[in-house]
């Protein structure tokens, strides 16, 4: 087994820790894991697996990563597809001057921003994975939703024997080919598991091989990007919303008919009254264009509440 070291530096500020919660989301999570102060992935580009640990030694003010890659075969191209991926799920390009500036005149807003200053918007790896977990957490508790997910993951997603053993996310392949009655198998109904396949199967028909055919859609607008989403097979407005926000960066989104968005929303703002969809988009006016990364904070503060978020951040060892 080959073990390859590099260094990728974000945008500052940067906070690993809340970057990874963001996009876990749930301690049972097991394909996006964090571990002793790491963010771990297994990652899969062209039929070669690799574990993928990265580390924040630094500050959230001088941030600096550490990202160690271990497989059996290790190119260059290789780093560069790792490299690309990680930038795009941590969001180590994204620069938020203009939302703090925002917050900093904002008197509710501000405390919230403090408290997790140096989180980045975080993405899916693509906007495959984004819609296939809209699929798996439609109707469903979040919990039940990530656990769906990770039974996905352990029988179509390609494995990293380890020890211990760890998987990555399946790919359209891995799912077109599971079949109707396997995916059933692993809790879905069997519309879920439909959907599922329909858009594996989208996915490949429209692919070139090095992407999945869904790419595509990110470089249409908002309302172009969001009608292409509706018109696939189990797509609604939660899950379109959810894609553009999670899987495509749009942050000016905040997924309106999210039920537990919407009422962490309403308990952070004092409202009594539940929020409807219209509610939730004439809050979110005010801060536009960014809805998205208040969806990211009060996650956060969920998460914090239920103690799954380290006070500080962990000192680990490089």
């Amino acid at each position: 087994m080959k073990l390859v070291s590099f260094s990728l530096k974000p945008v500052a500020p940067f906070r690993l820790d809340y970057t990874a919660w963001a996009l876990r989301r749930r301690p049972d999570n097991i394909v996006d894991r964090w571990e002793g102060g790491r963010y771990i992935r297994v990652l899969s580009f062209d039929g070669e697996v690799f574990s993928v640990s990265v580390v924040q030694p630094g500050d959230a003010w001088h941030p600096l990563l550490e990202v160690k890659v271990e497989g059996k075969r290790i190119s260059g191209a290789d780093i560069k597809k790792i490299g690309d991926r990680l930038t795009r799920m941590l969001g180590l390009g994204a620069g938020l001057t203009d939302f703090y500036a925002l917050a900093a005149k904002d008197r509710r807003l501000a405390p919230l921003v403090e408290e997790f200053y140096g989180v980045k918007p975080p993405r899916f790896g693509s906007v495959f994975e984004a819609l296939i977990n809209a699929v798996a957490c439609q109707q469903m508790s979040l919990l039940v939703g990530i656990r769906l997910l990770n039974r996905l993951a352990q029988a179509c997603g390609k494995v990293f024997a380890g020890p211990p053993a760890a998987y990555a996310f399946p790919s359209p392949a891995g799912l077109a080919q599971a079949g109707a009655q396997a995916l059933r198998a692993l809790g879905f109904s069997s519309r879920k598991a439909q959907y599922i396949i329909s858009i594996s199967r989208f996915a490949l028909e429209r692919g070139d091989g090095s992407q999945s055919g869904l790419e595509e859609l990110e470089a249409l607008p908002d309302e172009e990007a969001a009608a292409a989403l509706l018109s696939l097979k189990g797509v609604g407005r939660w899950s379109a919303q959810y894609v553009l926000l999670r899987g495509m960066g749009r942050l000016g989104v905040f997924p309106g008919d999210d039920v537990g968005a919407r009422a962490r929303l309403a308990e952070w703002l004092g409202i009594k009254i539940p929020l409807d969809y219209e509610g939730v988009r004439r809050i979110a006016a005010r801060w536009h264009p960014y809805g998205g990364l208040i969806y990211f904070h009060l996650l956060l503060k969920s998460l914090r509440a239920k103690g799954f978020l380290p006070i500080e951040r962990e000192e680990v060892s490089v």
